[in-house]
This record gives C-alpha cells, sequence and structure tokens, in this order.
C-alpha cells in the first residue's frame, strides 16, 4: 500500500509525468472506443466507410462541404442500400424503410441532430421540437395559417409580388456580362439570385407583413446569405453534436457562427415590428400565429414561440421553394423539347396572364406539375437525410432489426436517383409523372417513382408548407413562360454555377447545388424575351 502511495506521489510529482500518464489514459479510452464501434456495436455488422463508423466528423466534413447528398449517394451505390455513416447512424435508400421511418405509426422520433437546430435561446420551433406532444400543439397552431382557405387569401399577396419579378424580366438584366441582342433578348440574369429575391418577398409578405423589397432593391438582400449560413451551422453541428454543445463553432467556423447570430437578430427585430402592425384586415400568416388556439388546450404561441416560427417559416420557406423554381428553369433552359412543350401547354390554357391563378385550371396542366415534380426529384431542395431516433422496442426495416437508440433516415437525393424507382435516373423525363400511358414511357414505374418520392418528406413531419410551395412554383413558372421565351445565355457554362472535379459534380445537365439542410445555389444564366405570337 505504501508503495502505490510512493508511485502516486511520484507522478503527481512530475508534471511530465501527470501529463504523459492522462495521454495514455486518453489514448487507451479512445483505443477502446473504435474497437467497440468497429467490432462490437449494434451496427458493426453493416457496411460502410471505416472512419464514418468510428467517428460523427467523417459526415460532418461533408456537410461543412455542402456535398452531404453526393456522399450519401455515394456511398450507397458503393456498399447497398443500407449504409453505415455514423458510429450510431444508418442510412437506407429503399422505399419500404421510408415510409417505416418516416410514417404516422413509426416507433421513432426526431433525433438528437434537431438539438442544433434552435428557435432561439427561449424556445424551439415546430422543426426543432423533438418532443411528439409539443410538436403536435405546434403544429396544431400552425395548421391554420396552412389551410387551403388561408393560402387562397393569401394569394394576393403572392401574385402581387410575382408581377413584379415578371415585370422586370422584360425590363432589363441582372447587370451581368452578357449584354441583349438584336433578337430581342435581354440582358442575362443569373436565375438562382432572381428566385432567392422572389421567394424572400413572398415570405416577408406572409410571415412578416410586408416584402423585404429584394427584388428592386439591393438593401435586404444580404439576408438571403444570412439564412444560408444559419441553416449550414446548424447541419455542421447537428451532424457533430460536440461541436454544437460545446460551441465550437464559434472557433472552427466563426463566419458562419457569427451570420446565424446576425440572421437571428435580424428576424426578431421583423417579427417585433410585424406584432405592432394594427391591420386588421391582413390575415397573413403572422396574423394566424397570433390568433390560432390549439383546440385541445386552447393554447396560442407566447412571444419567444412566435419569433421561433416566424423565423422558422422565412428559412424553411425561403432556400427550398426558390431552389426547386431556379432548378426547374434550368431544366427547362436545358431541355429544348420539354420546354416548348410546357410553353404550349400553358399558352394554349390561359389567354390572359391575370388568368393564372391557383385554381383547377392551373391545377390541369398535368405537364407543368410532372415539370416542377421531376426538377423537385433530380435535385430535391433538401438533399440529405433527416434522421430519426428508434425508440424502445425497436424497428424493422427490410428485414433488419434495429434497437433502439439508433438514428435512422433516407436521405432523399440517393433515393431519388435510385434506379430501381426511377430508371434513367439522370434524365431530366417529366412524362414518368404522368398517368397517361401512352405519354409516359415509363409509365410502369409510375407507383414506385411516387412510393420514393419525397421532396418535402412525409408522414406526421412532413412539410406543412407543401401547398403553399406548389401555389409559388406553379403560379411563377407558369407567368414566366406564358408571358417570355427564354434560353440560356450565350457565351456562358451550363449553369452548373458549383460544378467540379468532386464525385457527383462532373454532370453538366444537373443542377448543382451545395447542401446546407436547406440549399445553396448558383445560375443558371438565362436570357428572356417577350414571347413571340403565332
Amino acid at each position: 500500500m505504501q508503495f502505490l502511495t510512493g508511485v502516486a506521489r511520484s507522478v503527481f510529482a512530475s508534471p511530465l509525468l501527470l501529463v504523459l500518464s492522462l495521454f495514455g489514459a486518453l489514448l487507451l479510452y479512445i483505443s477502446a472506443v473504435v474497437v467497440y464501434r468497429l467490432t462490437l456495436h449494434p451496427l458493426a455488422k453493416y457496411p460502410g466507410p471505416r472512419l464514418a463508423a468510428i467517428t460523427d466528423i467523417y459526415l460532418a466534413i461533408y456537410a461543412y462541404r455542402g456535398s452531404r447528398h453526393l456522399e450519401y449517394h455515394r456511398c450507397h451505390a458503393l456498399y447497398g442500400p443500407i449504409v453505415r455513416l455514423g458510429p450510431n447512424h444508418l442510412s437506407i435508400n429503399t422505399a419500404t424503410a421510408l415510409k417505416t421511418i418516416y410514417g404516422f405509426r413509426a416507433n421513432v422520433k426526431k433525433a438528437d441532430f434537431y438539438e442544433a437546430f434552435p428557435a432561439n435561446k427561449a424556445t424551439v420551433n415546430v422543426h426543432s421540437s423533438i418532443d411528439k406532444q409539443q410538436h403536435a400543439r405546434k403544429r396544431r397552431v400552425l395548421s391554420h395559417a396552412f389551410s387551403d382557405q388561408a393560402i387562397k387569401s393569401l394569394e394576393k399577396y403572392i401574385l402581387a409580388n410575382v408581377r413584379t419579378a415578371c415585370r422586370m424580366l422584360g425590363e432589363s438584366g441582372s447587370g451581368e456580362k452578357i449584354r441583349g441582342d438584336q433578337g430581342g433578348w435581354n440582358d442575362q440574369w443569373n436565375v438562382a439570385n432572381w428566385c432567392n429575391w422572389l421567394v424572400f418577398d413572398i415570405m416577408g409578405d406572409l410571415v412578416f407583413g410586408k416584402a423585404f423589397g429584394m427584388l428592386e432593391s439591393p438593401v435586404n438582400r444580404f439576408a438571403v446569405d444570412l439564412v444560408g449560413n444559419a441553416a449550414h451551422r446548424h447541419l455542421i453541428c447537428g451532424t457533430h453534436l460536440t461541436i454544437h454543445k460545446w460551441h465550437l463553432d464559434k472557433i472552427l467556423f466563426r463566419k458562419i457562427a457569427a451570420q446565424r447570430g446576425q440572421y437571428m437578430q435580424y428576424s426578431k427585430g421583423q417579427a417585433m415590428e410585424r406584432t405592432k402592425m394594427q391591420d386588421v384586415d391582413r390575415k397573413d400568416f403572422f396574423y394566424y400565429l397570433l390568433n390560432a388556439k390549439d383546440p385541445e388546450t386552447g393554447l396560442g404561441f407566447n412571444m419567444n414561440e412566435l419569433w421561433g416560427e416566424s423565423n422558422l417559416l422565412i428559412i424553411a420557406g425561403s432556400d427550398t421553394t426558390s431552389t426547386a423554381m431556379a432548378g426547374t428553369f434550368f431544366y427547362l433552359a436545358h431541355n429544348a423539347t420539354v420546354l416548348q412543350k410546357l410553353s404550349n401547354e400553358l399558352r394554349e390554357t390561359f389567354f390572359d396572364v391575370e388568368e393564372i391563378v391557383s385554381g383547377p385550371k392551373l391545377s390541369g396542366c398535368s405537364y407543368l406539375r410532372a415539370c416542377i415534380d421531376e426538377s423537385m426529384r433530380m435535385t430535391p431542395p433538401v438533399a440529405g437525410a433527416l434522421p430519426r431516433e428508434v425508440l424502445t422496442g425497436g424497428i424493422d426495416i427490410d428485414g433488419h432489426r434495429i434497437p433502439a437508440g439508433i438514428n435512422v433516415g433516407v436521405p432523399h437525393y440517393a433515393i431519388h436517383h435510385n434506379s430501381d424507382y426511377y430508371p434513367r435516373p439522370f434524365d431530366y423525363v417529366p412524362e414518368r409523372w404522368l398517368s397517361d400511358p401512352a405519354a409516359n414511357p415509363l409509365h410502369a414505374n409510375l407507383a414506385d417513382a411516387h412510393s420514393a418520392y419525397c421532396p418535402f418528406s412525409i408522414g406526421p413531419r412532413g412539410c406543412i408548407g407543401k401547398g403553399l410551395a406548389y401555389v409559388e412554383l406553379s403560379v411563377t413558372i407558369a407567368r414566366v413562360l406564358f408571358l417570355y421565351d427564354l434560353r440560356l445565355a450565350p457565351g456562358t457554362t451550363l449553369g452548373a454555377g458549383r460544378m467540379g472535379l468532386e464525385v457527383g459534380r462532373t454532370r453538366s445537365t444537373e443542377y448543382q447545388i451545395e447542401d446546407r439542410f436547406a440549399s445553396m445555389k448558383d445560375g443558371p444564366m438565362l436570357q428572356f424575351r417577350a414571347r413571340t405570337q403565332a
């Protein structure tokens, strides 16, 4: 006993020996963790990158690069339908897994990943709430704002912004390099910017009672980058929660972390201004947030919740819809036959641009919906997996028994390019969504295509704004193509602004995005001219 005491005293008497002892203990602990995760962990039998099985740093690196969705797809192509992409994370690339994980009776909850998505320090919003009962209450309140009747009543605000955006396409370009020519083509537009500004203006109008004015003035355009960086910070920190819990993002990603803070302050200021508005006739989203009550509890939202939900609406309703819109214009510009077919459908259906509003006539334009759906299949605005934690009792997925505590998910980009459901997965084929067998060469796969389609996710946590997004997309694209012809600006690259040598970024006819949970994008560079009359 005296001998051991003497050894301990000698160790602690020497700082060097103490450091070496602590380092040795740490090394031993890390080695034990590595061995356990590779051999004894419940997921040790599943294939995947060895480094991913050891640490979440693997996927966090791709989250930082903006190519997490591409790594999901690459790994499924290499390892098969079920892949281990984290020490505790399984990615599964099947339609049955999609239903099992995200369906209404799934024995799962949102994973701890969402701890990095707080609405603010005081509360969580409908997106970041992990507790099922808490989420259900928030969603019931929000459902009033997103009912078909509410969206129809708000359409006048959507149309006002779309009119402004369409008028601008006819007046000039965005000051880029390519100038118009004698054929009537206007200066070129970076359509990603145009879509961002339009959708942000719409969401500002619907959430805060006034458009941000991005279409006509550069003053508030900085908010686009703030929102993108806020989402990027959440994705990186959610992928590796240690970064979030220890606030390491403020050291490792100082610019991203700082801009996230700036956006939170900006959105709080906008929310505070909206609460002061006295226009009782303006039934926008904030009106419904202020006045809606949970039918079960009789409770509405407090001020922190109002800020949290309005903050979410701007982030979730802007990057996603603008990406789907810009992606659709990209694919139309790269597929002349599709562009002509869609233009004909719209110009033969409507006789005046002001007829183009939500309703049966616009909904009857089946090829328009097919083009939008195919764009979101090719380039889903939320491209990665939405992780869910398996609850007590486990879950069966495709014949695999997954125990409680494991995180599972289906990556949208990967399943949307799974040839089991989508033959010719990297070809833009809107016809694959048509119900008429004579018009759809891939009709035999139509049911499979629908079973794997998830740009808005599915189930009880699916996107509550899906109906609004389709209204914005349909009305905008239809009005632009009714009023204008469009083409790729001569001499520009094919508009895939984030192309490169990275795996998955070499296809010039695919609209490239950065996966920041939502998406960042660039291009295409297009020119517009007033439509040629027959």
